[in-house]
């Protein structure tokens, strides 16, 4: 999966450092060198010039949000975060028997969560695992950690970007 959305462009330190806070606010103190090495390229946008894509050896694994300078993330990145760092608080762990359909971009139900990790907030940047720890999906969160585990109506997280979505690109 390659994008070739324009010119990809190596970063100054400042804007690396920056994007590292970033994530480091975002997801977790560690989160930004580990889905930031050196290597990243990013593409700008044509109207604000501000950086929108981020890419590791021409995958993009993050998008920064316009509308409030936040990440979002791809499958590839998420892999990139779960292979570098264990305890992520921005996990959520559905049951056997729902992985095609979330794979496939549909929303997480309530009742499908067997796990989520504490201090997840509505609108946040979640990733969704199978019970051996493969990312299924990457998404927002409609509900809290505890409102996850405890409804069993209602979706929980609104799937972006489902496994099978991204591997056709």
């Amino acid at each position: 999966m390659t994008y070739k959305l324009g010119r990809q462009y190596s970063l100054r330190m400042e804007e690396l450092r920056r994007l590292r806070g970033i994530a480091d606010y975002q997801f977790g103190r560690g989160c930004g060198e580990a889905l930031f090495p050196q290597n990243i390229t990013v593409t700008y946008s044509k109207s604000t010039g501000k950086i929108r894509h981020i890419y590791l050896e021409g995958k993009r694994i993050a998008m920064l949000r316009p509308n409030d300078g936040l990440f979002t993330l791809t499958i590839t990145g998420a892999e990139l975060l779960l292979s570098k760092l264990k305890n992520l608080s921005f996990i959520v762990t559905v049951v056997e028997g729902v992985e095609e359909e979330i794979t496939q971009g549909k929303s997480v139900f309530a009742k499908h969560v067997v796990e989520a990790s504490s201090g997840i907030r509505p609108g946040d940047e979640v990733v969704v695992l199978d019970k051996q720890r493969k990312v299924l999906a990457v998404g927002r969160a409609l509900l809290n950690e505890e409102e996850m585990l405890a409804f069993k109506t209602g979706v929980a997280v609104k799937v972006r970007r489902g496994r099978l979505k991204e591997e056709r690109e």
